[in-house]
């Protein structure tokens, strides 16, 4: 069971990094655009559509892997002062109540707005350059994908610590240290609470 739930964690973390490159396109570009407006006064017809493909293909591909790392804002307030079979039991009905049916209509209507933008070859209507987006509303069902598989590891975790009161080991990446601190001191009032 580790293993495959290791496995959807690492394609959520490799789609989330290979996506995570559209930042730095989408910095060059609008850099390159403010040089040419402002230095050269030859705006360019292009850049603001790429910024919103790459911004939006950015946020869509990084939902799962915000997921697997236990990165989605929620209200710490009252859950960290929470036991952990409370935290999974809550996380689980949300993931079942909200997260799921999510991901299924990011996967049902995504895949009719990418085949039909696929079908017409969709240009974009809001600028001059007509730039084909067909492209990145594929990315839609596929983003819609990756949440529902990584939902689906995050509810057997979930599962997993309401029988066996600890949550399932899972792989570490980069972390903000307020997280850092705050999965130490849950480990601490573990322990404390084993005495």
């Amino acid at each position: 069971m580790t293993r495959l739930l290791h496995f959807i964690d690492s394609l959520s973390a490799w789609m989330g990094k290979a996506f995570a490159w559209c930042i730095v396109i989408l910095t060059f570009s609008t850099c390159y655009e403010v040089f040419v407006r402002y230095v050269l006064n030859k705006p360019t017809v292009w850049a603001f559509d790429m910024s919103v493909q790459m911004y939006g293909a950015l946020f869509m591909m990084a939902g799962a892997y915000a997921l697997s790392q236990d990165a989605h804002v929620r209200g710490d307030v009252l859950y960290r002062l929470m036991s952990r079979r409370k935290q999974a039991t809550i996380d689980l009905i949300l993931y079942i109540i909200f997260l799921a049916p999510g991901a299924l209509a990011l996967i049902y209507y995504g895949f009719f707005f990418a085949s039909d933008s696929w079908f017409y070859k969709e240009v974009s209507w809001s600028s001059p350059s007509r730039i084909q987006i067909y492209f990145f509303k594929t990315l839609i069902p596929i983003s819609g994908v990756l949440i529902l598989l990584q939902g689906i590891a995050e509810s057997v975790r979930c599962v997993v610590c309401i029988k066996t009161g600890e949550w399932p080991e899972r792989l570490h990446d980069v972390q903000e240290t307020e997280t850092m601190l705050m999965h130490e001191q849950e480990d601490l009032n573990a322990l404390e609470a084993e005495k």
